[in-house]
């Protein structure tokens, strides 16, 4: 059975996407059948994987709606192994449409039930906000990756977003884990930046991921050539912290 993982921090400029887009490019090169679901309505995980946003007709909007099944709303990608459920500027009309259905915070959990199987792994994008979609993806998710920016606000509004898991896990879903904390955007030339590692090694211990994300300028180029870093250039660092980090959740869920 597949594990469905949320990638989320309301913190926006953290490396969620860059985090889901990479980290579904390393994981299918490692032999293993991804599924991303672009889950924030900005939609830079399409266009991250090379998928031109404006010809997207059928895609998260769609599923959580209940109005296409989820498996009608996949589409291959270039990246090995690796499909997606593209998202649309449309989607920001799901959190006001939602509000009074029933069950609105299972609508995603209900719709990737029969696709679940399908895949190793599901990654889903999730927004910089608190909202219903992301409600719905921690709802859906077995468990969460978030990802933290080693810079000064670091671990501003960490205490919210753990609140809010907690919360999920009360209401929702007692079965949601938190995979574990990212460090991002490592600059080891900035005390900074080793301050916070330590900060958050010293709180959250073992929760904490070994791999660490260096900051990167191939890691920032890629995404306005609609390609991985993987593809765009597997020898740099970024992609080396990526595979890194596909190996050590593989080694984690072995």
């Amino acid at each position: 059975m597949g594990k469905i993982i949320a990638i989320a921090n309301q913190k926006g400029g953290v490396g969620k996407t860059t985090t889901c887009i990479n980290l579904a490019a390393a994981l299918g090169v490692l032999e293993n059948k991804v599924l991303l679901i672009d889950a924030d309505p900005q939609a830079n995980a399409t266009s991250g994987m090379g998928i031109e946003i404006d010809g997207i007709e059928i895609g998260t909007y769609q599923v959580l709606e209940h109005t296409i099944p989820a498996k009608n709303a996949i589409i291959p990608t270039n990246s090995p192994n690796v499909d997606l459920i593209p998202a649309h500027i449309d989607l920001v009309a799901i959190e006001i449409e939602l509000v009074d259905k029933e069950d609105r915070e299972y609508m995603l959990k209900k719709a990737v039930v029969d696709i679940k199987n399908d895949y190793d792994y599901i990654l889903i994008d999730c927004a910089p906000s608190l909202g219903l979609i992301t409600l719905n993806s921690l709802v859906a998710a077995d468990s969460v990756i978030i990802p933290i920016q080693c810079e000064y606000f670091a671990l501003e509004g960490l205490g919210k977003l753990l609140n809010t898991i907690k919360s999920v896990q009360n209401i929702h879903n007692k079965e949601l884990d938190i995979e574990g904390l990212l460090l991002t955007m490592f600059d080891s030339r900035l005390r900074l930046s080793n301050q916070v590692v330590d900060e958050v090694r010293k709180h959250f211990s073992s929760m904490v991921f070994d791999t660490i994300i260096r900051r990167n300028t191939r890691l920032g180029e890629a995404p306005s050539y609609g390609e991985t870093i993987i593809a765009f250039d597997a020898t740099s660092k970024g992609a080396i912290n990526y595979i890194n980090l596909a190996q050590e959740l593989l080694k984690k869920n072995s």
